[in-house]
C-alpha cells in the first residue's frame, strides 16, 4: 500500500514537472522570437534608432529611408474598423443563439458559422476582391461621395474600391465565428438561477439579458472580443489583396492602406540585394510584435477590472 502511494506521488510530482516546464517554454517562445527579430534588424537599429522608425512617414529602401508610420496607421485603421462593424452584430447574434433561438435553429446555425472560422484567408481575399471591391466601387463610394463626402473620414478620393473599408468589411467577416461562439458559450454559462431571479422581481426578458447575463458574462464577452482582435491584427493575405498595398497614411475610409503583415508577405525574399532591406523587414516583425503584444496587455488589464467589477 505504501509502495503505491509513494508511486502516485511520484507520478504526480513529475506530471506537475512536466506540465510546468512546458508552460514555461510556451511563455519564453515570445521572448525568443523577439530576440531572434532584434538580433536580425540590429543592422537597421544602429543607423536608425527604433522611435524614429516608427514615427517616419517616408518609405524609400533605395535611399536607404525605412518609415513605419504609414504601415502601423494602415493595420490599426483596417483592424479597428472591422472591429467596429464586426463587434455589435457577433454581440447580438450571440444573444440571440443562447437566449432566443429553438435549440433546433441554433444546432442548425451554429455549424454553419464554425464553417467560416475553417476558411482559408486566400478565399476571403478572393471573395473580397470579386465581391467586396466591385460593390464599394461602384455603389457605396458614389452614394457616399454624394451624402458624406464634405466629412474628411468619408471623403471618396479613390475610385478603385480597394481600401481601408474593404478590408474592414472583409476582415470583420473573418472575425464573425470566433467572437459569435465565444460569446455564445459564455453567455450560456451563466447560471439559470439568476436569469430565474431576474424574472421573478418583475424584469422583462430583455431587461434579465441586459441588467443580468450580460453583466454576468462581460469578462468572457471582453475575452471573445481580444480573440477577435488579435485575429484580425495579424491577418496578411485577405488584407493583402483588398487594402490596395499603398505606402501612405489613410485619411479616408476608402483610401488605400498597407499594413505591416502585407508588407513583409509581399517583399521579404525579394530584393534582399538592397542594404538594410531584410533588417527593415524584420524590424517590421519586430514592431508588430510590440504592438500586439502592448495591446494584449491592455486587454488583460481591462478584462481583469471587468472580473473585478462583475464580481
Amino acid at each position: 500500500m505504501a509502495h503505491n502511494q509513494n508511486l502516485r506521488r511520484l507520478k504526480d510530482r513529475s506530471a506537475g514537472h512536466v506540465m510546468g516546464g512546458l508552460t514555461w517554454v510556451a511563455a519564453t517562445l515570445v521572448i525568443a522570437i523577439g530576440l531572434a527579430l532584434l538580433a536580425r534588424a540590429q543592422p537597421l537599429l544602429d543607423i536608425q534608432p527604433l522611435g524614429s522608425l516608427l514615427t517616419s512617414s517616408e518609405w524609400s529602401p533605395l535611399r536607404g529611408q525605412f518609415g513605419f508610420f504609414p504601415f502601423i496607421v494602415g493595420t490599426l485603421a483596417v483592424t479597428l474598423l472591422a472591429m467596429f462593424l464586426a463587434v455589435p452584430p457577433c454581440l447580438l447574434t450571440a444573444i440571440y443563439l443562447a437566449e432566443y433561438a429553438p435549440a433546433r435553429l441554433r444546432q442548425s446555425v451554429k455549424p454553419a458559422i464554425d464553417v467560416l472560422a475553417g476558411i482559408p484567408s486566400v478565399v476571403y481575399g478572393v471573395w473580397g476582391t470579386l465581391t467586396v471591391v466591385p460593390v464599394i466601387r461602384d455603389y457605396v463610394t458614389p452614394w457616399v461621395s454624394r451624402t458624406l463626402g464634405f466629412i474628411p473620414l468619408f471623403r471618396a478620393d479613390n475610385p478603385t474600391g480597394y481600401g481601408v473599408l474593404a478590408g474592414g468589411v472583409v476582415l470583420a467577416v473573418m472575425v464573425f465565428p470566433i467572437i459569435i461562439s465565444v460569446t455564445e458559450e459564455v453567455i450560456r454559462a451563466v447560471p439559470f438561477g439568476m436569469r430565474e431571479a431576474a424574472l421573478a422581481l418583475g424584469a422583462t426578458r430583455w431587461q434579465m439579458i441586459k441588467t443580468v447575463v450580460l453583466r454576468r458574462a462581460r469578462p468572457g464577452v471582453i475575452a471573445a472580443v481580444v480573440l477577435g482582435f488579435s485575429r484580425a491584427f495579424g491577418e496578411t493575405m485577405a488584407v493583402m489583396m483588398v487594402t490596395g498595398n499603398v505606402a501612405q497614411i489613410p485619411r479616408s475610409i476608402f483610401d488605400p492602406a498597407y499594413t505591416l503583415p502585407a508588407l513583409i508577405a509581399n517583399n521579404y525574399g525579394e530584393m534582399m540585394s538592397i542594404p538594410l532591406y531584410d533588417a527593415a523587414l524584420l524590424a517590421a516583425a519586430l514592431v508588430l510584435l510590440i504592438v500586439v503584444l502592448i495591446f494584449t496587455i491592455i486587454a488583460r488589464i481591462v478584462l481583469a477590472q471587468a472580473i473585478k467589477s462583475a464580481a
